[in-house]
């Protein structure tokens, strides 16, 4: 079949607990799999899917379940509404059944006396924007409750900083115990220190040292290792985290071992490698903390360019040009652009000529000609020439 001549739509979606190119490279697969899709790629960084696919041939549903059938999470997000117009509990009955009408939407949950509505849903599968219209359809007026940027927080920073944070954690507590771990371990082995050593406490005794050390890291400061390993195992596609769990796991297993059946090996081979397990989940820990440390100040970088995204847009709509948030705005509407103003999303040029300035996102210090059926980007100044574009990207 011809891709190119099937009813493409373009679907971007958040998923949790990627780690690796193995990770991506494993949702790609399954995403690739589905009837439909025609390309689908995956950003380890933004831990977002951009996927393409034929509407007639797959739903958005169906995506969210591959992306789960590779052991990932598709997270899932909330948004308040001012509902106005209500006076029944049938007309609570009506404003849920029509948000929940939607693909992407889990649940709904309305109040009468406060008119308002607190609603989960999939981000990427659908957008508050759409439930606000839909419930609207109904009959009644919603909006979404937007906290103040002053007093709220963007809900992508927190996920960093929390991930930031719950590393930082485990890596502090991992390093406190494996530091101990291995100077004990390497003790043993320092000739003059090692006679030393085995004068202070018994062989044994050092042994049952190390694993007091030891299980702290293996299952607490590493526990999410043993957590997603065993998710990918589950799932016949292990990465990473299966082969530190397993790695860190045998030698801890053999280690225990040791310590409590000497007997069960041959005379002197009864050893302990318990700094091992320990080094091997401190030393990923770390990666992963420097790892999520660039993530975070990505995302910084990304959110002030975010940042020069015009609040408001004119917009035509039946006709009528009128003034909206950009964020209720939609693919395919016609904005309105006059000179000297920044432009408020990604799209093409359907009327007029201008020179554009696009230094923020390529660093050409002189202006840009663009034309009808030009591409423009979000963000860019607009020169002395009115433009109608239709927005391609939000």
């Amino acid at each position: 079949m011809d891709k190119t001549a099937l009813a493409e739509n373009q679907l971007t979606i958040s998923i949790e607990g990627m780690s690796c190119a193995g990770c991506v490279s494993r949702v790609e697969t399954a995403l690739a799999a589905v009837d439909g899709v025609s390309n689908a790629e995956v950003n380890l960084a933004t831990k977002r899917a951009n996927i393409t696919y034929d509407t007639s041939a797959t739903q958005p549903a169906a995506l969210v379940n591959a992306i789960s059938s590779t052991g990932f999470e598709v997270p899932a997000e909330t948004a308040d509404f001012n509902i106005e117009g209500m006076s029944c509990a049938g007309c609570v009955s009506r404003a849920e059944k029509a948000a929940l009408a939607l693909d992407g939407v889990i649940t709904s949950e309305i109040n009468l006396a406060l008119h308002r509505g607190h609603i989960t849903y999939t981000p990427g599968l659908v957008t508050p924007v759409e439930i606000a219209r839909a419930v609207t359809d109904a009959g009644y007026t919603a909006s979404e409750i937007k906290l103040d940027d002053a007093i709220g927080h963007d809900r992508e920073q927190r996920a960093r900083e929390k991930e930031t944070d719950t590393l930082r954690r485990a890596l502090m507590l991992a390093l406190v115990f494996t530091a101990p771990l291995v100077a004990i371990a390497m003790g043993r082995m320092i000739n003059g220190l090692d006679a030393a050593m085995l004068g202070l406490l018994p062989e044994r005794s050092w042994m049952a040292a190390e694993w007091l050390l030891a299980t702290p890291v293996l299952f607490y400061a590493g526990r999410h290792f043993h957590k997603a390993g065993w998710s990918e195992i589950k799932h016949f596609s292990p990465g990473m985290n299966a082969l530190v769990m397993i790695g860190a796991g045998a030698a801890y297993g053999y280690s225990v071992l040791a310590l409590a059946a000497p007997g069960l090996f041959p005379a002197g081979t009864a050893v302990a490698y318990f700094e091992a397990a320990g080094v091997i989940v401190t030393l990923i820990l770390f990666g992963r903390y420097l790892e999520a440390l660039a993530k975070g100040r990505t995302s910084a970088a990304i959110r002030k360019l975010m940042g020069l995204q015009v609040p408001m847009a004119r917009v035509e709509r039946d006709g009528v040009i009128s003034e909206v948030p950009a964020g209720e705005l939609a693919i395919g509407e016609r904005v309105l652009v006059r000179p000297g103003e920044r432009l408020p999303v990604d799209g093409i040029i359907l009327e007029g000529t201008s020179f554009i300035d696009e230094s923020m996102i390529s660093g050409e210090p002189l202006p840009v000609e663009k034309t009808t059926d030009s591409e423009v980007i979000g963000g860019t100044v607009n020169g002395n020439g009115a433009l109608t574009i239709s927005i391609s990207r939000i």
